[in-house]
């Protein structure tokens, strides 16, 4: 078999201080700059001798820089989004210009959703994978013939041809990946990448693969990650913490940034009876059904902080986007996680089937009353591959606007009757500025910084970065322009029965 190809694993420069597809299920530049790790990338980083993996937005590399260091390889696989796609499609060329005998791979969800599409709209492109793409970039690296390559889709005399589809890992194949915090240590700064809500600096991994929850806007399970939940055993995720506390004793928390971490609670205490005797602090993803015995044993095996996804605090959006979850499992996890000193960022979402300005009133309020320690008010997105996209065709309204603006920064890209777009980002404003503009919610932040140096300055940035976005959020929302109404979601029905539309 002919010597590998020295390969760079990519998550592209794309706007500035753009949290993209390799590590962030929601690509955009947000409101505080924040960077996850690209933990995909790290896997065939990891299987592939004299590789690199290259994260550029966190370690600040320029297009420039990215293609200069491209030269020095032969094998290049980019991980990209819908959001950066076009950006990456140019440095694709860029890179090729440099360097003419490159192969050039794309992975992430895009590629996957639309794999004749992403291959026709550049040369550059030698061939996209669907799926998991672990094992499909590290043999064509290791010389295997791409006709032979399971989960690959490449152009052959102007036609997409489509591998078969590569059977997802199991448990005993998840084992033997190597470890993504091996490939941070060689590769990455932990120091750069930040995440407001987690403590500085974090190193995050995936204990599991998949999500088997239905949410209709979600984008990984429906595209790379799927809905087959499939577990690393609790002894390997173990024996990656064990090492990864040492390769990094500066770390001061662990996200578990699986797609969701509580889904079975047998596996959530096995994992914490793992963990305790290590002594060390985590957060993670959570689904709000965890009953009371579960989210006492995660606390008591170090959990600190829960990323739960509420989405709205109206029940019939809730069932719209089939979450799974109702308006009051949510106040009861929050209960819960009080009592036992778990914080809370709680995830909303301004936009969803449904919505009106009566339901985001709702929302606002639930979230208050919940008062978790922070939150997250996104914009609805119909992705390409998400049943969203799909409810949104079939309503006869081509949800066709642009996702983002010139900075990557998240646009509303549909609107529904009497809810436009303007309104909708005018809400996202009204939103945090309700919640976090509240004393004791004020108090609680700048507490948290009065007695550490590095709190204060953290706290400086991101509260200057907010405020500047905020400001920019309004002159868009001030703005006037047609608007496209699309057919209606079912909404709330009041006690009379009669819908809730404003």
């Amino acid at each position: 078999m002919p010597s590998e190809m020295k390969t760079l694993l990519l998550n592209p420069p794309s706007f500035e201080r753009f949290d993209g597809g390799a590590g962030s299920r929601w690509p955009a530049t947000r409101e505080i700059e924040s960077y996850w790790y690209p933990v995909w990338l790290a896997y065939p980083a990891g299987m592939l001798e004299g590789s690199r993996l290259l994260d550029a937005p966190p370690h600040r590399i320029s297009p420039q820089e990215t293609v200069r260091i491209a030269r020095d390889y032969e094998f290049v696989v980019l991980f990209t989004s819908t959001v950066g796609f076009q950006n990456d499609v140019r440095l694709a060329r860029m890179m090729k210009e440099a360097k003419p005998g490159l192969k050039i791979a794309f992975v992430g969800p895009p590629v996957q959703v639309q794999p004749v599409e992403s291959l026709k709209a550049s040369e550059d492109i030698d061939f996209i994978v669907r799926g998991e793409f672990d094992y499909a970039v590290t043999e064509f690296a290791q010389g295997k013939a791409i006709g032979e390559i399971a989960g690959v889709s490449y152009l052959k005399d102007g036609q997409a041809v489509h591998n078969a589809q590569r059977p997802a890992l199991q448990t005993e194949e998840l084992d033997q990946l190597p470890f993504a915090t091996s490939v941070y240590k060689r590769d990455l700064v932990i120091e750069n990448y930040n995440v407001p809500f987690l403590l500085h600096p974090f190193v995050a991994f995936y204990t599991s693969r998949g999500c088997p929850a239905l949410c209709t806007f979600c984008l990984w399970p429906q595209t790379l990650s799927g809905h087959a939940w499939r577990v690393r055993s609790a002894e390997n995720v173990a024996q990656e913490v064990r090492q990864a506390l040492k390769a990094f004793p500066q770390a001061k928390e662990f996200f578990f940034d699986d797609d969701t971490f509580n889904i079975r609670k047998d596996r959530v205490l096995e994992l914490c009876k793992k963990f305790k005797p290590l002594g060390f602090r985590w957060s993670c993803t959570a689904r709000v059904h965890s009953d009371y015995e579960t989210l006492k044993a995660m606390a008591e095996s170090g959990a600190r902080l829960f990323i739960a996804g509420f989405e709205s605090g109206d029940p019939q959006i809730l069932k719209n986007i089939k979450k799974g979850a109702t308006v009051e499992m949510g106040r009861e996890f929050a209960k819960n996680c009080r009592k036992l000193g778990i914080a809370i960022h709680a995830d909303f979402i301004i936009g969803l089937p449904g919505e009106t300005p009566k339901t985001i009133q709702k929302t606002m309020d639930f979230a208050r009353e919940i008062d978790a320690a922070t939150i997250q008010v996104s914009i609805a997105h119909a992705y390409p591959g998400t049943e969203l996209f799909d409810q949104l065709a079939k309503s006869g309204f081509a949800a066709d606007r642009p996702m983002s603006d010139a900075m990557g920064h998240q646009l509303p890209h549909f609107e529904y009757p009497g809810l436009t777009r303007q309104e909708m980002m005018a809400a996202v404003n009204r939103f945090y500025d309700s919640y976090y503009f509240r004393p004791r919610v004020i108090w609680r932040i700048v507490r948290k910084s009065l007695w550490d140096a590095h709190e204060r300055r953290r706290l400086y940035h991101e509260a200057v970065e907010y405020l500047r976005l905020r400001s920019e959020r309004w002159r868009y929302a001030r703005k006037n322009s047609p608007t496209n109404p699309m057919a209606s979601f079912p909404t709330t029905k009041t006690a009379t029965g009669e819908s809730a539309q404003p």
